[in-house]
């Protein structure tokens, strides 16, 4: 597709393939670098403990699924993605179908707000993925919507990204076990319980 940018997964079963994202893109892609740190953190960490093989994600914002998709070539046994726009969306299944991995995966067209009110399931996530536009500061209501729900396993974690400097609320409602920046961007590893 002339429309369309690539990149690439970084590791596991679907190593180096590519997959699209529209250039029009309203929101920015997570770029390789930044995703294949936030991988070595959830791996190699000592403030964190997470298996990311057979485990549940949710990815909010999902665009591309770059996020998810990575997850599913590590060994996730499902990931749900959320994403409103809906050229991202149609996006996001054709990377899926190319990669033959629909059957790893939910997908909702969908506002986050909307979408986590409603949002009902047999098994509890283990990780939850938030990459909101920049501009987006509905993200905290958001977290605190998501603290209220049943649907986080006790040993849950949320990895959250951000532009530096623009989540001055976030520790008032997430304990904060590990952040990083990466230029621009900011990532934060945290959870609801102690």
């Amino acid at each position: 597709m002339e429309s369309n940018k690539k990149m690439r997964i970084i590791s596991g079963t679907y190593k180096n393939k590519k997959i699209n994202f529209p250039k029009n893109f309203k929101t920015r892609p997570l770029k390789d670098s930044v995703r294949e740190n936030i991988f070595n953190i959830l791996n190699h960490s000592n403030k964190i403990n997470f298996q990311i093989k057979s485990s549940i994600i949710l990815d909010l914002y999902s665009g591309s699924g770059s996020f998810g998709i990575e997850c599913i070539s590590r060994g996730t046994s499902k990931v749900f993605f959320v994403e409103n726009d809906e050229i991202a969306m149609n996006n996001l299944k054709s990377n899926l179908k190319i990669l033959n991995i629909i059957n790893k995966s939910s997908f909702y067209l969908d506002d986050v707000m909307n979408f986590l009110d409603k949002f009902k399931l047999k098994n509890k996530i283990d990780l939850v993925f938030l990459d909101p536009p920049y501009m987006d500061s509905n993200y905290i209501n958001v977290i605190k919507l998501m603290k209220k729900k049943d649907f986080l396993k006790k040993k849950h974690l949320l990895v959250i990204h951000r532009e530096k400097n623009t989540s001055k609320n976030l520790g008032k409602n997430l304990n904060i076990l590990e952040n990083r920046v990466y230029g621009r961007s900011e990532i934060f590893f945290g959870n609801f319980f102690g």
